[in-house]
């Protein structure tokens, strides 16, 4: 028995290929909007955040990525599906390639808040948190496809009633398909 459950806990641990400092957050879990109110006061702290890329900027000794940021649902990938709450840059000593950190593309950072920077968004110069990166994660597109590919949905056989698509279904209530589908090839 203590082979089996020595077995489980590593399969379980094995689950997760995250990182630990992007999957849980710090101690002190900082948000965007606290670190914004008062940087000063929060200079140094561990920090988790996450949202998509804007773009990417390369110096010849640094890297940095202006990220606008969304709140963070499981396991710390951004939830697209909330609203942003505004915009940071981190800062990389790693040379960070805008080919594969492209617009638009999903990021979670964990880093230490390193006071702020001005950044140009359109023609108005904005202050923003800058975080030095410790850990930088790149999420996979999601897209969603539907299970069953068609229509879903309940009805009635009534006897001498023809399920729709071929095939009787006698005198009592049905149900085809569509468990759980969100939209064919909907994409996040």
């Amino acid at each position: 028995m203590k082979y089996y459950l020595l077995i489980a806990c590593l399969i379980l641990t094995a689950c997760s290929n995250l990182p630990r400092e992007i999957e849980d957050p710090p101690a002190f879990d900082l948000s965007y909007v606290e670190a914004v109110t008062n940087l000063n006061k929060y200079k140094n702290a561990p920090v988790r955040w996450g949202g998509t890329i804007v773009e990417v900027e390369n110096e010849p000794s640094f890297s940095a990525i202006q990220i606008l940021v969304y709140p963070l649902g499981s396991y710390g990938r951004p939830d697209l599906d909330e609203s942003s709450q505004g915009r940071f840059v981190v800062k990389s000593a790693e040379f960070l390639d805008p080919a594969v950190y492209t617009k638009n593309t999903s990021i979670t950072v964990a880093g230490i808040l390193d006071g702020d920077t001005e950044r140009k968004v359109g023609n108005k110069a904005l202050r923003l948190p800058l975080v030095a990166a410790k850990n930088i994660h790149l999420w996979p597109e999601q897209t969603y496809n539907s299970y069953y590919g068609g229509y879903g949905g309940f009805g009635y056989g009534g006897g001498l009633g023809y399920y729709p698509y071929g095939g009787f279904y006698g005198p009592y209530p049905y149900y085809w398909g569509g468990y759980y589908r969100p939209y064919y090839g909907h994409r996040r």
